[in-house]
């Protein structure tokens, strides 16, 4: 609910009216500071949508007139391309990343995993339980490491049971969402690394 406030006052964090001549000269020119500086911020994080929004667009138009020209695709998998300027100094990519999730298969996956460490380490070290345990651990969020999980997909064993549980953590990724991500990047000659020009596009 927005409350109106009276001339000749101000309202402070804690939602109380405090009249002008109370508030010092710091706490003045330091929000007046800060609300500069987010203004700023606001109008250049538009800047950055709309040039985002725009470089796609360009991007995609130029997909569509080179299909349309040689009647082929143009870019990789899932969207994914890159431009090169003609001297090869300056090249712009167009990245999609999914975003992915575990589904129930997991506690499938985990269970089969479980039986197969009891099977191979029983009367043996504990060290190989902890590996795996260590790979379904949760952060402090309660989110799984996708790069340890997959590290046991990667992982060449000959058990029928170790297989399943595989096939089963695979079944469990599920894509819940994707972003395009564009980047700008140039270089001074043919032979030298391209060095990213920092837009933080993908946030805006």
């Amino acid at each position: 609910m927005n409350t109106t406030i009276p001339a000749g006052f101000r309202q402070n964090s804690a939602g109380h009216l405090v009249p002008e001549e109370s508030i010092s000269e710091m706490d003045k020119t330091r929000d007046a500071l800060v609300g500069e500086l987010i203004d700023k911020a606001r109008d250049l994080n538009g800047l950055i949508r709309d040039f985002k929004t725009d470089s796609m667009g360009d991007v995609q138009a130029f997909i569509a007139l080179a299909a349309e020209k040689y009647g082929a695709k143009v870019g990789g998998a899932k969207g994914n391309i890159s431009l090169l300027s003609f001297d090869g100094r300056r090249k712009v990519e167009v990245n999609v990343q999914d975003s992915i999730a575990f589904g129930e298969e997991l506690h499938a996956a985990k269970a089969l995993i479980d039986n197969c460490i009891h099977r191979w380490t029983e009367g043996g070290r504990p060290e190989v339980k902890a590996l795996v345990e260590h790979a379904f651990q949760t952060d402090k969020q309660g989110k799984l490491n996708y790069g340890r999980i997959f590290t046991l997909m990667r992982l060449q064993i000959e058990d029928e049971e170790w297989r399943r549980a595989m096939q089963a953590l695979k079944d469990s990724i599920k894509t819940v969402g994707s972003k395009t991500y564009i980047r700008f990047y140039e270089r001074r000659g043919a032979d030298q690394p391209f060095t990213q020009i920092a837009v933080d596009s993908a946030a805006a």
